[in-house]
């Protein structure tokens, strides 16, 4: 680089246009009108003589600026900068940007982006200056948008993480094993399911049994590597085709993870299972959320206090909870507090399953109320996958009495009476046309069902609702067209089929 690039500029570098003095104020509202957003023309003294601003003017009392000194407009931080713009102008006849803050009215500062020309020798400056707000707004609000964007797609991960959590404590095949010899101590429904056969009891088989022969000894290895490093694994097997077919093309992919866990001085395995589809549907997502939505079972995650994390709307109904309420009216409030737990049985479950890595199918009581007590079916799980160790809770609504009057016990009045509505209508064969005599047949045994459940909820739609398993409007609806005898008892209606 050459000395002249970095010699002070002199006169003769100058760049003027003393033929343009006596027209600044035309300028400076030509600059507005098609590059800028403010123009000032200053004098020798610093003092602004003239202004023009654009169609969106700069916040702030710009009207009073004329006849003050420049340098008393923008804030204290920024004075020097004004007096280098002047003094560059006044030097090498042109200035470069620089960014100087004005003081609105609110308190806030104004960024102007300003540089200057001197208009000849003995003329004024010419300052030109372009409001850096409007950018500051747009890349605020672009940053706004991109952190909602940010929002949404981690919110639904989490939703899809929920999901995924809830779906596999009502349908994971779980096994607790020892670490030392590989056989199973403890194993839940869907594991017999999935792995039983033709045995009665998975307990005490070694823990590949229902795998496919070929892969027993990856599981082992897997297994082998849980309990030593102490770490989580998981794998994808094969399990046996229903009657133990040792045929990969019959058998089902399934999914094996291995979490070590701790029982007082013994060391446990658990393993959960999935079946999987080794697809890229791209519905599983909705599949998930769907079965969490609309399965009748209630399904909760709750951390080791027994406070919940996560559950599906079956749990909430489940509560009684007012009609409406949602899954967020749950979170974090604790399972006797919700549920109660007259004979201290979930305390039980909670304790078992932390303990020992799962809690099967057992019965309890739950209701905070004499009045509103009910029987469930409750199988627990660890989920000792995380950070957190959590427990996951599977609840049944079991009621003997309905059992009992459908099954038809000879004790049962409504059981009678339905067998009567039966038989009237079975003597109608020869009179009646088949479809019409079957239509018949569903609608009496529909009503019975329907009188059955509003007994045993006395006369509370809601409750008699969840006792069934349907939608609450559904119910009101269904009662409407059979015309069931108990209409006039019901204690409480749905607003939304009054309106």
């Amino acid at each position: 680089m050459s000395d002249s690039a970095n010699r002070p500029a002199n006169p003769t570098d100058i760049v003027t246009l003393p033929g343009l003095a006596d027209f600044a104020p035309q300028l400076a509202q030509t600059f507005v009108s098609i590059a800028s957003d403010i123009a000032l023309v200053i004098d020798a003294d610093g003092v602004i003589r003239h202004m023009a601003v654009g169609a969106d003017p700069i916040p702030g009392s710009t009207a009073q600026w004329v006849g003050r000194p420049w340098a008393e407009t923008v804030s204290g931080g920024t004075r020097d900068k004004i007096g280098e713009l002047l003094a560059e102008a006044e030097s090498a006849g042109v200035t470069r940007r620089r960014e100087v803050f004005h003081s609105a009215p609110d308190g806030q500062n104004v960024p102007v982006s300003y540089s200057a020309i001197k208009l000849g020798p003995n003329g004024p400056v010419l300052a030109v200056g372009r409001d850096l707000g409007t950018v500051a707004a747009i890349k605020q609000q672009f940053l706004v948008a991109q952190r909602e964007l940010e929002q949404d797609y981690w919110k639904l991960r989490q939703t899809e993480s929920r999901y995924k959590q809830l779906f596999q404590v009502a349908t994971d095949a779980v096994m607790v094993v020892d670490a030392e010899t590989l056989a199973i101590v403890e194993a839940n429904r869907a594991a017999n399911d999935l792995f039983g056969g033709n045995q009665v009891t998975l307990v005490g088989q070694g823990a590949t049994v229902g795998i496919l022969r070929a892969e027993r000894l990856g599981v082992e290895e897997l297994l082998v590597m849980a309990r030593s490093s102490g770490r989580p694994g998981e794998i994808r097997v094969h399990a046996l085709a229903q009657g133990g077919l040792d045929n990969p093309l019959y058998a089902t992919v399934i999914d094996i993870s291995a979490t070590p866990f701790r029982a007082g001085d013994k060391m446990l395995l658990l393993v959960r299972a999935r079946a999987t589809k080794v697809s890229s549907e791209p519905s599983s997502a909705t599949r998930l959320s769907d079965f969490v939505e609309q399965t009748p079972d209630a399904v909760t995650i709750a951390d080791s206090s027994g406070r919940v994390l996560m559950a599906n709307p079956a749990f909430v109904a489940l509560c009684q909870l007012p009609l409406g309420s949602e899954t967020h009216k749950v979170v974090g409030r604790s399972l006797i507090e919700l549920l109660g737990d007259p004979q201290h049985t979930l305390i039980s479950i909670l304790t078992e399953a932390k303990s020992n890595g799962l809690s099967e199918q057992r019965p309890a009581t739950i209701g905070l109320t004499n009045a509103s007590r009910f029987d469930v079916e409750v199988s627990a799980a660890l989920l000792a996958e995380g950070d957190q160790e959590c427990i996951g809770l599977t609840l049944r609504r079991i009621d003997q009495r309905a059992i009992r009057d459908l099954s038809g016990h000879p004790d049962s009045e409504p059981a009678s009476k339905l067998a009567s509505a039966v038989s009237d209508l079975v003597a109608q064969i020869g009179q009646t046309s088949l479809p019409d005599l079957v239509a018949a047949i569903n609608d009496a045994a529909e009503r019975h069902i329907i009188e059955l459940a509003l007994s045993q909820s006395h006369g509370e739609h809601q409750l008699a609702a969840e006792i069934l398993g349907i939608d609450g409007v559904a119910l009101w609806q269904r009662i409407h067209y059979l015309g069931v005898g108990m209409l006039g008892h019901v204690r409480s209606t749905p607003p939304s089929l009054l309106n």
